[in-house]
């Protein structure tokens, strides 16, 4: 398993970041506190609260594509 901590402030950032993930077949999870939704859910990441990084977790050892794509959604 990988995880990274995210930034998305903005729909647009949902929006785009939901598109890339639902590429690739494999789980990907978002956490925020005690709550883990399916991160390909857009539904499930508007129920977080987005005005603080989030825990990215991605259930496959395979997964470099993917976290470059995320990169820019990556928390500084």
């Amino acid at each position: 398993m990988k995880s990274a901590l995210i930034t998305l402030k903005l729909a647009e950032n949902v929006k785009d970041f939901v598109n890339i993930v639902n590429k690739y077949d494999m789980e990907v999870d978002l956490r925020s506190g005690r709550f883990v939704i399916d991160a390909k859910s857009i539904l499930g990441i508007f129920s977080l609260d987005l005005s603080k990084p989030i825990t990215l977790e991605i259930h496959s050892d395979k997964a470099d594509a993917l976290l470059a794509e995320l990169k820019p959604f990556f928390s500084k």
